[in-house]
């Protein structure tokens, strides 16, 4: 941010909402603020972008405690998620630790004209906008603004030091706290993983055999080791764990690894990942040295470790005997794009279950039930990024909410961890029907088959429950995201990512361009001409008049260095972002359409 753009002076909009979550239910105004740096995270807990946004602010908040309030304008894509209870757990799970402001019909959302999530507002302490910022990786360029922020108003006299309105809730006590996936294993003993309680539990019934891990957020190895919300798990055969030393791989999410577990001795080893989040770069190559992003769950297939890379919308794979990663499938862009597995776009891929050759998953943003086969991506249930509803039937005509499990049952069908819509849902290929097994349970996230029993972890509801099959028929109403399109006029449309590097920064382009577009939509003929990939953050595109609405799907990235001649290695980062923007072409629409990156937009 220079001071050309700081010059641009933007009165905050009020915070407006249903309620507050972490102030002890006590009303947060910006007027009661002044003096403080205020960091402004628009959210929704179903998103994994969001989801990074709240560990990468973590140490800032700490670095800068006695300045600086973020708080949480949590805006809801899933009707879901604008529960006030689903909020709350999900503030709990995820271990927010500053105020959330509770914005189910969007009105903060509008007032500040977010387009993405997460979106991040600086507001001064005088209470003015003097940063907008969308997506992953701005935490540099946050730091360096505060700084100069504090230093500004601490000789104005205008910046007051102190703690902020954050009041923790009180700590619950459960056994298990947000159980995420479950298996069994050769001993036939259930193995859970623990999410919010970072560990694993093994448990023979309702009995505790042992839990592996601390419960401290962490990454040590070794047989008192530490998970940061562990997920996904699979056993691998006897003869590759005797092998390679393991019998479990787990997906060991927020640390963008994948751990081995040895059931006799209870150790853990990091055996895929550096710890460190992918942005760019490879994606095949020795697995100690190939960054992850999320791994979600983890599936046994075709002699290696299938990966739902929930954070970049695709799918790896591991081979536990070489050591090697690779890209199985997906480009990076967020979407339902079937085809070959190459050009498959997928959106937070968050279960897999393998049946032969046949690899089913769950992509929970695009609530849809899909499959990887020969080489081919197909979609059985799903719409877009933006329908999602309970309606059982043909496939074709099916709604799922939010899906994160998917398992294969011994008939051959397939049951749906349908977790917005509390279900359990069951999808027979024989027939191509979708019926509902069984509701009201709290956020199912997986289904495990238990001595012949099926068992369904029960995240928000703390639990393992047993599950009482009845097959029902449900004709729900279909939804769609309430984030209102944003109109644009047929024809030319110049689409602008505006990015600034932070201050004493530049444009990293020492080994060719510093900035990458890739613009595609659904459907496809909404861009006559100019979708693809490119170099420049702006680009003029043809807009189809035939076309009334769709999405345009926007990816863009940014590489920035410290930028000081006499440093002989900059601290370098990278900026990135994807956007699925939910358009209306209207003739009375604007002809250019803004996207914020970093900066301030003045045009």
């Amino acid at each position: 941010m220079t001071t050309a753009k700081r010059r641009a002076r933007v009165r905050a909009p009020e915070l407006v909402g249903r309620g507050w979550l972490n102030t002890g239910d006590k009303q947060v105004n910006l007027t009661d603020l002044r003096g403080k740096i205020v960091l402004l995270d628009f959210w929704t807990f179903c998103c994994i972008n969001c989801l990074h946004v709240l560990d990468e602010l973590r140490p800032l908040e700490e670095e800068f405690e006695d300045v600086l309030v973020t708080i949480g304008v949590h805006s809801p894509k899933f009707v879901h998620e604008a529960d006030e209870q689903a909020l709350r757990d999900a503030v709990e799970r995820y271990e927010v630790h500053h105020p959330v402001l509770d914005d189910p019909e969007l009105t903060t959302w509008q007032n500040y004209a977010v387009k993405a999530w997460p979106t991040l507002v600086l507001v001064d302490p005088e209470g003015y906008v003097v940063h907008v910022a969308a997506g992953e990786g701005h935490v540099e360029a946050l730091r360096t603004i505060i700084k100069e922020l504090s230093e500004e108003h601490d000789t104005k006299g205008t910046l007051h030091r102190g703690d902020g309105p954050y009041v923790p809730p009180p700590a619950p006590d459960t056994v298990l706290r947000f159980p995420a996936k479950a298996i069994t294993t050769p001993n036939n003993t259930l193995l859970v993983s623990d999410s919010a309680h970072h560990s694993l539990v093994e448990l023979d019934g309702e009995t505790i055999v042992r839990r592996i891990g601390t419960g401290e957020r962490g990454r040590q190895d070794g047989t008192q080791p530490t998970f940061s919300e562990p997920a996904g798990l699979t056993t691998i055969p006897q003869q590759v764990a005797d092998r390679v030393g393991y019998h479990v791989v787990v997906a060991d999410t927020v640390n963008h690894l994948l751990r081995g577990v040895n059931l006799d001795t209870g150790e853990v080893t990091t055996i895929a990942g550096t710890g460190e989040q992918w942005r760019d770069g490879d994606t095949d190559g020795d697995a100690d040295k190939i960054d992850l992003t999320s791994p979600w769950d983890v599936a046994w297939w075709r002699n290696g470790v299938a990966i739902a890379m929930a954070g970049n919308h695709t799918l790896g794979f591991f081979d536990p005997v070489t050591r090697q990663v690779s890209r199985l499938a997906g480009t990076t862009v967020e979407g339902l794009n079937d085809g070959p597995k190459d050009e498959a776009f997928f959106a937070q891929t968050s279960g897999l279950a393998a049946d032969g050759d046949r690899l089913w998953m769950v992509d929970s943003e695009t609530s849809a039930l899909r499959y990887l086969e020969n080489g081919q991506v197909r979609s059985v249930i799903g719409e877009g990024l933006f329908s999602f509803g309970h309606r059982d039937g043909q496939a074709d005509e099916a709604l799922l909410q939010h899906p994160l499990g998917v398992t294969v049952l011994p008939d051959g069908s397939v049951a749906i961890s349908d977790t917005y819509n509390g279900a359990i849902r069951r999808y027979d290929p024989a027939t191509n029907e979708v019926s509902t097994i069984a509701t009201g349970i709290a956020e199912p996230s997986d289904v495990v088959i238990a001595d012949g029993e099926l068992l369904v972890v029960a995240s928000a509801g703390h639990r393992i429950e047993q599950l009482a099959a009845n097959i029902t028929k449900i004709i729900g109403d279909a939804h769609e995201v309430k984030r209102p399109p944003t109109d644009i006029a047929p024809g030319e449309l110049e689409l602008a990512v505006v990015f600034t590097p932070p201050t004493g920064s530049k444009l990293d382009d020492r080994y060719g361009p510093s900035t990458r577009l890739e613009i595609t939509s659904s459907p496809p003929e909404l861009i006559l001409d100019g979708a693809g990939v490119g170099t420049n953050l702006s680009r003029t595109i043809k807009i189809n008049n035939k076309i009334t609405q769709g999405v345009l799907h926007v990816v863009a990235q940014a590489a920035s260095c410290t930028d000081d001649p006499s440093v002989e290695h900059p601290a370098c980062r990278l900026t990135r972002q994807d956007w699925g923007v939910p358009v209306r072409v209207t003739d009375t629409g604007p002809n250019r359409l803004p996207l914020m990156m970093g900066g301030m937009d003045e045009a």
